[in-house]
């Protein structure tokens, strides 16, 4: 009778400890897959930003581009306009000293 009543208490003292350790293996299973859900959600946030920010990088680069292009058109207007000037500050001076020899010859007839 005791052995018997040793044994009932043995497998019951087992049957515990096992739904114990199921209870908690089960626990920590639905924490880590809780946990695997939000960093899923999180890795699939992170992406959907990522991309956001590549586009926005992109139309960026492509902006500086057309400004780089724009820019660099200025820089040869400015450079036809400088040699244009030059071209015409000569010209002005040759036409000053026309004028200038003519005033002469002028004084020269008086």
């Amino acid at each position: 009778m005791i052995f018997n009543w040793l044994f009932l208490s043995f497998i019951f003292l087992v049957i515990l400890i096992l739904l114990f350790k199921m209870f908690y293996y089960k626990h920590l299973y639905e924490k880590t897959e809780e946990k695997r859900k939000h960093l899923k959600h999180a890795l699939r946030d992170a992406e959907i930003l990522i991309k956001k920010y590549q586009i926005q990088l992109q139309r960026s680069l492509g902006n500086l581009e057309l400004l780089n292009e724009e820019m660099n058109k200025l820089k040869n207007d400015l450079k036809a306009i400088k040699n244009r000037n030059a071209q015409l500050r000569v010209e002005n001076e040759q036409l000053r000293r026309k004028i200038r020899e003519l005033e002469n010859k002028i004084e020269a007839l008086l």
